[in-house]
């Protein structure tokens, strides 16, 4: 019999919350939605780090699609450190193409061109984001990092992937889904 991802120890389709002794500053107080966990490695996208500095409207004006302006806008965020330049939408299940990848969970990504002439023209999926970039782990890096209490792991839900908060609303907000209270979190693994 075949396990799924999740019995076999895989956290695809789960949230990382950054811990608060989280030294990479590209990681501090992160919340990322682990799209892909396996043995060759991880890649998740960041939800809380907006990107201030371009719009929808201008990402569609460099692509070349149209309509701008678009009937329909998506939030844009910095997905992660590898591959900047590159973009992902984690969107609800009820929109795909051949290129979506299903994350556990009940969401899906997609990277191509598609889904923004989809938003773009006013349809799509009924949620999402538009990361720029993702954060990646190779094999055994990411198992390494939470043995060291770097991060800690929570089923998603719509309003934390989706809804528009600061970076450190959504983390806290992340954080009461486990019960837990920041301020009372030690950077150190123990050992019984």
């Amino acid at each position: 019999m075949k396990r799924s991802p999740a019995e076999e120890g895989w956290l695809g389709g789960q949230l990382l919350i950054a811990m608060p002794s989280m030294e990479d500053p590209r990681f501090a107080r992160a919340v990322i939605c682990l799209c892909a966990h396996s043995a060759e490695g991880a890649m998740g996208i960041v939800l809380n780090r907006a990107i201030e500095n371009l719009t929808f409207d201008d990402l569609l004006k460099q692509l070349d699609v149209t309509p701008v302006p678009p009937a329909r806008r998506i939030r844009l965020h910095a997905g992660g450190p590898v591959e900047g330049g590159r973009g992902f939408v984690l969107h609800t299940q009820d929109w795909s193409s051949e290129s979506s990848l299903t994350v556990d969970g009940g969401f899906a990504l997609t990277a191509s061109v598609d889904i923004l002439k989809a938003i773009a023209g006013g349809g799509g999926p009924r949620q999402g984001l538009l990361a720029l970039g993702y954060a990646g782990w190779g094999p055994g890096q990411l198992e390494s990092e939470i043995q060291h209490n770097a991060w800690l792991n929570v089923t998603p839900d719509e309003a934390i992937l989706f809804t528009e908060e600061d970076q450190d609303a959504k983390w806290r907000r992340a954080l009461a889904k486990l019960k837990v209270d920041p301020l009372l979190l030690v950077g150190t693994a123990g050992r019984a």
